[in-house]
């Protein structure tokens, strides 16, 4: 994501309820995904480098997590 570029309304919810507490991937699908292409907030985190998938606790778990970015465009809100 650009600098420049303040993120959206619904991507500043979305990082927000990222950082509140540790996600893990299949509960970031069941509450964020979607398939209309105008709502495309996971992917374009995602994409943009404001959220990572990392190794979760449990093995075999992936955690969705914040990365700098991510939590820098938060702060900048």
């Amino acid at each position: 994501m650009s600098e420049t570029m303040m993120p959206s309304g619904a991507m500043l919810q979305f990082l927000a309820w990222v950082a509140r507490r540790p996600r893990r991937y299949a509960e970031t699908m069941e509450a964020w995904r979607t398939s209309c292409p105008r709502l495309s907030v996971w992917e374009d985190a995602l994409e943009s480098g404001l959220v990572r998938l990392a190794e979760g606790p449990d093995q075999g778990s992936v955690r969705v997590e914040l990365t700098d970015a991510g939590a820098a465009a938060l702060r900048a809100a």
